[in-house]
């Protein structure tokens, strides 16, 4: 199987978080992928094998149509679309609408139970806004998981956080954790931990500029792309990247660090 096939939808972001991958703010370009690219690679991706599609950004929801564009590649195959759960305006919950009864799950970012800390890496506000979002999210029929960003969570923290995401309905196996990697924004700062291409599963990510190895590929250090582990500029058709991701697979690699729990 040929596993998620990953888009960045677009790069710009109402939040600026501080160990972002992709440098995502206000005021970045959008770089967008269209949404007839996106639906038409959908349609190649179940012809190839692919078992289920990931949308993320920047903040996938600021794209205008978005909603409406995730039910017809649903219908391909199933998807999962990342927010960081602040743009869930009125008109934009009205839109999600359309996607009651289809395959398509929502994953928000929430870093910890207790508000300051969640809200020092995402920004003022974030906390709540998620924690408002999720039952919203629920009421229309949708699936929501949680991912927490984070490399000092400890157990009684990690207890606070699972306490508080299953009190909103959300179960254990929906709920992902993994550390900071050491690329963009964060490596700027010098947080994080090195990732090598062999720690990072191979799942082959569009965005504007190309296909990379992952989606911890494309990111942005100090306003410019990481090309290391772009696979080819070419996004279409899916079949050129995903051979240049078989044969790059296919060859040796040193063995991945477990202890990073990326997978």
């Amino acid at each position: 199987m040929a596993g998620r096939l990953w888009f960045y939808a677009n790069y710009h972001c109402n939040l600026t978080c501080s160990y972002c991958l992709t440098e995502s703010g206000p005021g970045v370009p959008r770089r967008q992928l269209s949404a007839d690219l996106m639906l038409n690679l959908a349609g190649q991706a179940a012809a190839l094998g692919f078992d289920s599609l990931g949308v993320t950004g920047g903040e996938p929801f600021l794209v205008k149509g978005l909603p409406a564009l995730l039910r017809e590649m649903s219908l391909h195959l199933p998807v999962l679309v990342l927010s960081n759960g602040t743009a869930f305006s009125p008109r934009v919950l009205r839109e999600l609408a359309v996607l009651r009864g289809s395959d398509v799950g929502i994953q928000l970012s929430l870093d910890s139970a207790e508000p300051d800390v969640n809200d020092e890496f995402r920004g003022d506000g974030n906390h709540a806004a998620v924690l408002a979002a999720i039952p919203m999210l629920r009421e229309l029929g949708l699936r929501v998981r949680i991912a927490t960003t984070s490399n000092s969570l400890g157990p009684k923290q990690l207890a606070r956080l699972c306490e508080l995401h299953r009190s909103l309905g959300v179960p254990d196996e929906d709920h992902v954790v993994r550390p900071i990697i050491s690329r963009g924004r964060a490596a700027v700062s010098n947080v994080g931990v090195a990732a090598s291409v062999a720690d990072l599963p191979p799942e082959l990510t569009i965005t504007a500029d190309g296909a990379f190895w992952s989606p911890f590929g494309p990111t942005i250090r100090s306003g410019r792309l990481d090309t290391d582990l772009l696979l080819t500029r070419t996004t279409s058709p899916l079949k050129v990247p995903w051979e240049a991701l078989t044969l790059v697979a296919g060859g040796p690699l040193p063995a991945p660090d477990p202890t990073l729990r990326i997978t």
